[in-house]
């Protein structure tokens, strides 16, 4: 007799019962599993990064091990070093033999920039001698950390940068008995220098051991001397406050500026003071201004995401705009860590058909981090994960390690310069506009760090098409706004050749200047400030990619500040009829006055 077909525990179509499935064979007995204590680990990690300013010893330690074991199977590398070091010492002995009787030429200069040994004393022996041993030494370091075959790029950087930094720990312009400015103004004051510095060193140890931070610096105070471009604050949230600035003009250009400055520092950068004020030049040349001011995140925002700062930063500061200047496109501006979080807002506003940017500027701002420079060293899996632990356990990046690693970049002027300085010859710092701010520092919270982090410097997600909003992939070269964008030449925080590369991955209208100056000074390039000058040329649509050597040789040299290049460059994209300023606020639509700029949360320490 024909069975209707069954499978085990269902029936076949047309089968009316189920056919019960055999018992299961017997099972081990569930084994033992041990208790995570990855917090532990977490908590050891976090410890030590408080002892070493959030760097991972293991990043370090790796990158020495690569460098050192290729090194070893390396005889001709080794004999190539060996010979430079024989031929050194033989360069030295010659100069020391003659210097002492006549000028004679150094033979390891110092390297451009290098402020250690510019006094004229230097140059007399037997000061001359310690300075070209050092620099010898330098040299001969440097040529010795050069890549040997099989070494993974970042840790040749690191071991070079590493091999400098231990080095200048030893500079003779660090030990005070073998530099001559130290011994010089020591004999002058019969060592009244001295007990200024020991009073200071003692005065700044006793912050460190009791955790204080150091006393406000006394004439430049915020909303008094800096940020004091008259305005109102017409919008604020749980992030920021968006700055609408006093109009300077009967009439004003019809297309306002929204600026979105970096939130690693305070926005005031770009309302320094009254001479070098880019907003002040802006609204005294017709544009109605707005800014946005970040809010100074505390432990209770580690959950910050990255993508907070793009909905309710730039794109809540738009909606305000568009409330407050009806019908009209904005020209965005973004600086620094802005200008990145600013071409992704504009990236996924071109996805998504949103057509209100009249132009997009950059400061100073990457888009593709394959290039990003000196702060690269301090980013891969070890390096971020070592940071995350930190973060997870304060809640926030704190402002002393920010402070920190920024100083080590450049630990020549910002660490031992300052030291020999402050606790040797007894002088303490005079307080610019620009060291106000830069002492006015800010915390960043975990996740977006992280996020920021992984996503972008380490990943490069951007520009390799995996960067997602909203779950959906965003592309740069769906911007269709022209784009005006800054490099700065010894910017060692924004490399101006990463910054160019945005000319690789769009395929609008890019103005690229290059300007002198760093990160900050570059950007503050007032008219009239002494000794600026700037390259620029302008890549259409449809033209091919030129390289960054390349586009040196083509660009148009100019002398003076890059601002009247930049505000013409806007007027001309602008409908060109001016028309009456806008109101403060939109009062009808909710925008009223909240306060006077700068806010407050320009003033949360």
């Amino acid at each position: 007799m024909n069975e209707t077909p069954t499978r085990l525990g269902t029936p076949y179509p047309g089968g009316d019962k189920f056919v019960a499935a055999p018992p299961a064979p017997p099972q081990p007995a569930e084994s033992w599993k041990a208790p995570s204590f990855d917090t532990m680990d977490r908590l050891s990690r976090a410890v030590t990064a408080r002892f070493t300013q959030g760097i991972s010893p293991h990043a370090l330690f790796d990158a020495w091990f690569d460098w050192a074991s290729h090194l070893a199977y390396a005889p001709g590398r080794q004999l190539e070093i060996g010979l430079e070091a024989i031929n050194a010492g033989a360069q030295l002995t010659r100069f020391m033999t003659r210097g002492a009787s006549d000028h004679a030429e150094l033979p390891f200069p110092p390297q451009p920039g290098d402020r250690r040994f510019s006094d004229p004393a230097w140059q007399k022996p037997p000061f001359s001698w310690w300075q070209q041993t050092f620099l010898a030494q330098e040299a001969w370091w440097k040529s010795a950390t050069r890549e040997v075959r099989g070494m993974t790029p970042k840790n040749v950087a690191r071991v070079d940068f590493v091999a400098r930094q231990l080095l200048d720990v030893w500079s003779p312009a660090n030990i005070p008995w073998l530099n001559p400015v130290i011994i010089e103004r020591t004999a002058k004051e019969q060592g009244a220098n001295v007990v200024r510095g020991a009073a200071n060193l003692q005065d700044d140890l006793w912050r460190a051991l009791t955790m204080q931070p150091a006393p406000p610096a006394d004439g430049l105070k915020v909303g008094v001397d800096l940020a004091i471009t008259p305005g109102t604050v017409v919008y604020r949230n749980e992030l920021m406050e968006l700055i609408q600035y006093t109009p300077a003009t009967a009439s004003v250009v019809a297309e306002p500026v929204l600026i979105v400055p970096a939130w690693i520092m305070k926005y005031y950068v770009l309302d320094l003071s009254r001479h070098n004020s880019l907003v002040r030049y802006l609204v005294e040349r017709g544009f109605t201004v707005f800014m946005v001011s970040w809010r100074n995140p505390s432990a209770e925002d580690s959950d910050v995401t990255f993508d907070a700062y793009r909905t309710q930063g730039v794109m809540a500061a738009l909606d305000a705009v568009n409330a407050i200047v009806p019908d009209r496109k904005v020209h965005a501006t973004g600086y620094c860590i802005g200008g990145t979080l600013l071409a992704i807002a504009a990236a996924t506003m071109a996805r998504d058909n949103d057509d209100r940017l009249a132009t997009i500027t950059l400061l100073a701002a990457q888009t593709d981090f394959s290039e990003a420079g000196e702060l690269m060293l301090f980013v891969d899996e070890s390096q971020i994960a070592f940071l995350e632990d930190t973060m997870w356990d304060q809640g926030v990046l704190d402002t002393k390690q920010m402070a920190g690693a920024f100083k080590i970049l450049r630990s020549n002027d910002l660490v031992w310069s300052k030291m020999m300085r402050e606790y040797m010859l007894g002088e303490r710092d005079t307080v610019t506009d620009l060291t106000t701010w830069n002492a006015d520092q800010t915390r960043l919270p975990y996740r977006m760090h992280s996020q920021y982090l992984r996503g972008l410097f380490l990943e490069n997600r951007l520009t390799a098409g995996r960067y997602a909003v909203e779950g959906r992939v965003i592309a740069l070269k769906d911007i269709e706004a022209p784009m005006f964008v800054i490099g700065t030449e010894t910017d060692h925080i924004a490399p101006w050749r990463s910054v160019y590369k945005v000319q690789l991955f769009t395929d609008n209208d890019v103005t690229f200047v290059l300007t002198n100056g760093g990160h900050n000074a570059g950007i503050l390039s007032e008219p009239g400030h002494r000794g600026r000058h700037y390259l620029t040329a302008t890549r259409k649509r449809g033209d091919r990619y030129v390289d960054p050597d390349t586009w040196l040789s083509l660009a148009t040299a100019a002398d003076g500040s890059w601002w009247p290049a930049w505000a013409s460059w806007l007027e001309s994209r602008s409908d060109p009829e001016r028309v009456p300023p806008p109101g403060i606020g939109a009062p009808s639509r909710g925008l009223v006055p909240l306060c006077g700029a700068p806010g407050i949360y320009v003033y949360q320490h």
